[in-house]
């Protein structure tokens, strides 16, 4: 569910090879306001021996949701220096096209390699998406087809680009690694998996996996279905082993999503922690400001 990326063609050998998934924990918590604890203390704190904010690169800075996470990190020039990678010039003007912004190819270790320079944290916002097929006429019934481009096949983008990433990141000591994935994984039927024959979730997974063994801090969101709607109003919820698919709360706006990818950088208590991510209907529940309280209820390293 995050975005409707999925997948290509799967290559002869098994998508599962490499390391094993390690079991989730079941339940799911939603969390709201406890005492006023934001993190942005924790941020100025760090910066407060007289050097410079935390540069944070968001890879995928021209996606619906990454355009956000860049937003946000820019709009906290006290506790952040923002930086983002994205894939074409054009790409790069559509956010604004500053200095801060660069252009590669995850798919080529080398491109991304300016990018990842000096950076403290990395938040991952990559996804392979999804082409309709021309002909689809909704009055005749039945479902669109999906195809994926050459070389943007889930495998490559959504496996191999991010295993590029997480490898770029750890040779240079990055301190945390926020990943942003989608709710389904435990499924291999799940129909994100049929679109495009792509088997989008299980490359998903499979680079999940190799950021948990990777050694690095890291902080993994599975999101639920991304809605374009404001954010800061819902409370959310977090859960395990996709238990909140058989829920009535499995979405949550875009911008939620973003603010809990910058809130993972400012508290120890997202690290080693991976989590499904969902949100009440607005109007019910109170909003979650409590960052803090909702990291802390995650127990599970995958």
């Amino acid at each position: 569910m995050a975005t409707p990326t999925t997948a290509a063609c799967v290559r002869a050998a098994s998508p599962f090879a490499g390391p094993q998934l390690r079991p989730p924990f079941r339940g799911t918590a939603s969390w709201t306001r406890g005492p006023r604890k934001d993190g942005l203390a924790v941020s100025a704190a760090a910066a407060a021996g007289g050097g410079p904010p935390p540069t944070v690169l968001v890879t995928g800075a021209a996606g619906r949701t990454g355009q956000i996470v860049y937003r946000k990190l820019k709009e906290r020039p006290g506790q952040f220096v923002g930086r983002g990678l994205v894939r074409t010039e054009e790409s790069k003007g559509k956010i604004g096209g500053g200095a801060d912004v660069f252009v590669g190819d995850i798919r080529d270790p080398e491109s991304i390699a300016p990018a990842v320079e000096g950076i403290d944290a990395l938040v991952i916002l990559t996804s392979a998406v999804p082409k309709m097929k021309p002909g689809f006429d909704p009055t005749k019934g039945g479902r669109p087809e999906f195809y994926f481009e050459e070389g943007s096949y889930p495998e490559q983008v959504d496996w191999i680009g991010q295993k590029n990433q997480i490898d770029a990141a750890k040779s240079i000591g990055v301190k945390h690694i926020v990943l942003v994935g989608s709710m389904g994984g435990t499924d291999i039927n799940h129909p994100l998996n049929k679109l495009g024959n792509g088997n989008i979730l299980v490359w998903k997974r499979k680079a999940e996996q190799y950021l948990a063994d990777s050694g690095l801090p890291y902080t993994i969101i599975r999101a639920g279905g991304l809605q374009d709607k404001d954010g800061g109003l819902r409370e959310l919820i977090v859960g395990k082993d996709d238990e909140i698919l058989k829920t009535e709360t499995k979405t949550i706006a875009r911008p939620d999503v973003a603010e809990v990818c910058i809130q993972a950088l400012l508290f120890e208590e997202a690290k080693f922690k991976a989590f499904d991510l969902a949100s009440k209907p607005e109007g019910e529940g109170i909003p979650t400001t409590d960052f803090r309280a909702l990291f802390s209820q995650i127990n599970s390293r995958f």
